[in-house]
């Protein structure tokens, strides 16, 4: 796939020596001695296990409870991507927002319904198809495509379900618009997402640079153009376009029904994120938001027992006590 060319040419020839530049490394890792016993407890049980079963592999592997303890740490740490996956993933996908969108601002700005939604129904459904809009909706359905069939390779984030769902439901709305040529409004659609994406994924790329201060700076600006763009102008110019005004001139059909459907569980999911965001712009205002909370970190390999906090492969910040078996911390 060409996405996936431009991919691997964005990730080495631009995202891997601007990690270098910014001072981004992989962490050293140590390598597990192989332990067909504790490997087997790890696939098939738990990847943290209860201090009884810690007690029971020890005695099973002739180990002491110590030794245990660091191989499931390390075991653990093998499976968690390394800060320059992340930091690739972050680039690409920021540079490909950043083009959509700038490419998406030629492609609208001398348009009328760029100025005016209702505009987007002028003549419908004979609307001549411009080569701007032809190759605005390819690249995008392209990359929309492509995150859905790298979805297994990606760094797996505590909102993965909720991502499955945002990028077939996109995919879908885009294809089903290009159908039925709903490709004006799908147009602005697009824009107004990749609006907010720029910020969110130069922020995610500061943080693994331990840029903070510019990271938080960023990331409330992203806050705040997330809001307006995904929770006002979405739902209050696009969505009221496409479901008050075609019944109008129209009566209501198939594809008018389906195609406010797919806009509103983008909106639900919006809103679930806001949610996610503004607890974080909160807990960053006040203090109480660390690093931990953003974005996924190693658990210390040292044989040491002082607390450290972590995230789990699910998401969730725990604090444990060098053998993952803490309680999570409030979040």
């Amino acid at each position: 796939m060409a996405q996936e060319k431009l991919f691997l040419v964005e990730t080495r020839l631009i995202a891997t020596p601007f990690a270098a530049w910014l001072g981004v490394t992989e962490k050293t890792r140590h390598k597990v001695e192989h332990n067909a016993a504790l490997e087997h407890y790890f696939s098939t049980k738990s990847k943290n296990p209860a201090q009884a079963d810690i007690d029971g592999l020890c005695k099973k592997c002739g180990w002491s409870t110590r030794q245990v303890e660091r191989w499931f740490r390390r075991r653990r740490n093998q499976e968690r991507p390394g800060v320059l996956k992340k930091f690739r993933e972050a680039s690409w996908r920021m540079v490909f927002y950043l083009a959509a969108f700038i490419g998406g601002i030629i492609a609208l700005y001398d348009k009328p319904w760029f100025y005016d939604v209702r505009e987007v129904w002028s003549d419908y459904p004979k609307q001549s198809l411009l080569d701007s809009q032809y190759w605005y909706y390819m690249v995008e359905l392209s990359f929309y495509l492509s995150l859905v069939l790298r979805i297994t390779f990606d760094v797996k984030r505590k909102d993965f379900k909720e991502q499955i769902i945002h990028h077939w439901a996109t995919l879908t709305l885009l294809a089903f618009s290009w159908c039925g040529n709903y490709i004006r409004v799908g147009t602005l659609v697009m824009l107004i997402h990749d609006s907010s994406d720029i910020l969110l994924e130069s922020a995610k790329i500061l943080n693994y640079a331990k840029w903070e201060k510019t990271c938080n700076g960023i990331f409330v600006v992203f806050a705040g153009v997330f809001i307006v763009s995904r929770l006002i102008i979405f739902p209050f110019w696009i969505i009221h376009c496409t479901w008050v005004i075609p019944p109008l001139h129209y009566p209501p059909f198939f594809g008018y029904y389906f195609f406010n459907l797919m806009l509103i569980i983008l909106l639900m999911l919006h809103i679930f994120w806001a949610y996610l965001i503004l607890g974080m712009v909160k807990m960053f205002l006040f203090g109480s938001l660390t690093k931990d909370e953003r974005s996924d970190h190693e658990e210390d390999e040292d044989e040491d027992g002082e607390a450290s906090v972590i995230e789990d492969n699910d998401g969730h910040v725990k604090v444990t006590n060098g053998c993952g078996r803490g309680g999570r911390a409030s979040q």
